[in-house]
């Protein structure tokens, strides 16, 4: 870790090693990313309504990303990427698991979908501009949250829009990710460091200090009846949707 630092770097080869040897299971609803499957609708209606008010498109519109590029660093397998192109961006996903990016690469190809994927840090794409740019549920697996924000505020394109999603550090969520979810598998053991979730001010503040301002903050929680919704408790896990 501490040559991690020493390079400049924010990936924690342990956490990409941890999420590399879930690769093959990435796209299984039902397999160890099964908790991303049940995220991922909410998360992306959150950010289709965060799109159309940002750049004024049509909400009943297929393609309101048509000529814009997109960036999901940290993208896994492909599970936001692959949207985000049918919303008509031109995407690059970044991944610190060179398995991911191969998982990811072989359903892009199966699902007819040109998408650029890169293995390694977000710091290799320096110079290149994104109108768009996610990391959803990544930032509390990097030994550098600070320098990991600074990053993707350098690959924002003036005017551009940036969401951002994380475990909240609160008491429910160490009970219900760590004790209950990881404690009886629905997420592998290790995934995660409850130490290192940001709260919502302290994340803002990251965001604050690399030129970002927020204009949009939600809470992602849980029901029993209707799986995760997007709301005003920030308990559990929140988005921050943010410009320059």
């Amino acid at each position: 870790m501490a040559s991690s630092h020493a390079n400049g770097a924010t990936i924690d080869p342990n956490e990409a090693a941890h999420f590399g040897r879930m690769a093959a299971e990435w796209w299984d609803p039902k397999g160890s990313s099964a908790m991303l499957h049940r995220l991922n609708p909410p998360r992306l209606r959150y950010l289709r309504e965060q799109i159309d008010l940002h750049w004024g498109s049509d909400a009943t519109g297929f393609t309101p990303l048509a000529g814009k590029r997109a960036l999901d660093v940290g993208c896994g397998a492909g599970l936001l990427c692959e949207p985000l192109a049918r919303l008509g961006a031109q995407v690059t996903g970044v991944d610190a698991a060179a398995e991911n990016i191969a998982a990811a690469t072989a359903h892009a190809t199966l699902s007819g979908l040109s998408i650029a994927y890169r293995s390694g840090e977000a710091s290799t794409l320096a110079g290149e501009q994104f109108d768009l740019v996610t990391s959803l549920e990544v930032i509390e697996h990097v030994v550098d949250p600070a320098g990991f924000v600074r990053t993707l505020a350098g690959l924002l394109a003036p005017g551009g829009l940036m969401v951002l999603s994380t475990p909240n550090r609160t008491p429910l969520s160490r009970l219900a990710m760590i004790t209950l979810a990881e404690g009886t598998g629905r997420i592998p053991r290790g995934t995660h460091d409850w130490n290192k979730f940001l709260t919502p001010p302290e994340l803002t503040a990251l965001a604050e200090g690399a030129g970002l301002r927020v204009i949009d903050t939600a809470g992602l929680s849980f029901s029993p009846t209707r799986g995760f919704v997007v709301g005003s408790d920030t308990s559990l896990d929140y988005l921050l949707t943010l410009t320059h």
